[in-house]
């Protein structure tokens, strides 16, 4: 276990610094003229640093998921969790493999009703599809590098947990478009992550390790989406710009698939 861990470890570092490259690239003042309305669509985009205090809570659980992996008395932690859940024969449902999407489809909906967020719908859909992205890019590799058996024993893909990744980056995604307007708001969508991460373990697809680290990397991704997102948005003004005739190309992850969606203007 402890090779795995330290190839986890090289690949979340090669990982970071690739985002480091990317961020520190978009630096850039952009102007977009919407040819559609008389005002500026996109203006100038403010030189994006990244708030390590955000990182904290994060790397605490990624690293506690980790040390599950290694560590006796927390790997202990995890067989007496499923001991204590099997005991009680929980109802098995199905609803984590839609509550992990709540959060983010909420946003959208509140946008349409009226209740405006931080950014606008272009922005917010650039941000929301590199989180899920990112999200992907973290936990997939490790899946196979990892190869912890869940506990159903269906597979080798336990560590870490992709929903318990994809509901955390969905409600760390509704707290930052909210928490500078309405607090309560910005916070309701943990609560569909949390049900989310405890229905992996009640339906037997996850340790508790798992979901902890999962956890951490899609609240993680999402602070890594908000910090990337100028380069990008300059990178997809900037084509913009050189062609009227636009394409946008948007990044997914979903049922445990990535793929790459394209949006054509003419």
């Amino acid at each position: 276990m402890k090779k795995h861990s330290q190839k986890m470890l090289i690949y979340l570092i090669i990982l970071i610094s690739a985002f480091s490259k990317i961020s520190a690239q978009g630096n850039d003042t952009v102007a977009v003229k919407n040819p559609k309305q008389d005002s500026i669509m996109a203006t100038t985009i403010q030189k994006s640093t990244l708030n390590y205090k955000s990182l904290i809570i994060p790397a605490a659980f990624i690293g506690y998921g980790v040390a599950g992996l290694s560590v006796r008395g927390l790997r202990e932690l995890n067989r007496d969790t499923k001991i204590e859940i099997d005991e009680h024969q929980p109802t098995r449902v199905k609803f984590d493999d839609y509550t992990q999407y709540a959060p983010g489809l909420i946003v959208y909906g509140l946008n349409l009703a009226g209740v405006k967020g931080k950014h606008n719908l272009r922005d917010r859909t650039i941000i929301y599809a590199s989180s899920q992205l990112i999200a992907a890019a973290f936990t997939l590799p490790l899946k196979y590098m990892v190869k912890e058996e869940r506990p159903d024993r269906s597979n080798t893909m336990s560590f870490p947990s992709g929903h318990a990744a994809t509901a955390f980056s969905n409600a760390q995604f509704m707290f930052r478009e909210y928490k500078d307007t309405n607090i309560w708001l910005s916070l309701s969508g943990y609560p569909f992550a949390i049900f989310t991460g405890v229905y992996r373990m009640l339906n037997d697809k996850h340790w508790l390790g798992d979901v902890v680290a999962g956890t951490g990397f899609g609240i993680l991704s999402t602070e890594l989406a908000y910090w990337l997102f100028p380069r990008i948005s300059n990178l997809l003004a900037g084509k913009k710009n050189k062609n009227q005739s636009s394409a946008m190309i948007m990044p997914f992850y979903q049922y445990k698939a990535v793929g790459i969606g394209v949006i054509k203007n003419f």
